[in-house]
């Protein structure tokens, strides 16, 4: 099963790694700094957000962020406000963006973690294999995983965002959007796959615990 899953995942990153042309080369950050004015009002201007309902950028991978930002501007995935933001970048713009952004510290002032039921799923996932354990791909801090790529031995060289320290509520919006088919972005379904077996309750505790993760 695992190899089946990784042949699917490799092909699915090849294929987005054509439509990028390249995986993420670097950017100008101090560029990305005065370009990243206008996403201030949402994601923070240090990519830290104040609004539950937007996502923190700050420390995120780099190929990652370029991943959405690109998804975005060629209409594989959607969003009212991100995607009318997004179209305009030329490649440039989106190189410089991600630079500033994944250069920011991620910053959370949420106590520790405890021992809830978001915790428990993290860890171990819900009755493996029907929804894998965050943690093999997103790691213990929720760090994010950038080596799959590599180990895949196809760019983009990432599968897994940072997402310790995110909003619980976009955390939520997310996993309820990949569960509705909504979102479909994901790499070979992974994330599909995986909040399509959570109810409400789940997500919600799996997100508070994400949320308050230290990375």
């Amino acid at each position: 099963m695992w190899r089946k899953q990784a042949g699917m995942a490799a092909l699915a990153i090849a294929g987005w790694g054509l439509l990028a042309n390249v995986a993420w080369a670097g950017g100008d950050a101090q560029a990305g700094r005065e370009k990243a004015v206008a996403c201030g009002a949402c994601h923070g201007v240090d990519g830290n957000s104040l609004n539950p309902d937007w996502p923190s950028l700050a420390g995120q991978v780099p190929d990652y962020l370029k991943k959405q930002l690109l998804d975005f501007k060629l209409g594989h995935r959607a969003d009212p406000l991100m995607t009318p933001m997004a179209q305009p970048l030329a490649p440039p713009d989106i190189d410089d963006l991600v630079a500033y952004f994944s250069s920011q510290t991620v910053k959370s002032d949420l106590p520790a973690p405890s021992k809830t039921e978001g915790e428990r799923l993290y860890l171990k996932g819900k009755n493996r294999p029907q929804a894998t354990a965050c943690v093999g791909c997103h790691g213990p801090k929720g760090g994010g995983n950038g080596a799959w790529g590599k180990i895949l031995a196809a760019p983009p060289a990432v599968l897994a965002p940072a997402i310790g320290g995110q909003q619980a509520a976009y955390l939520t919006k997310q996993l309820r959007a990949y569960r509705d088919g909504s979102r479909k972005n994901d790499v070979a379904r992974v994330m599909r796959d995986i909040a399509g077996s959570l109810d409400d309750r789940e997500i919600a505790a799996v997100a508070e615990y994400i949320a308050s993760l230290r990375r």
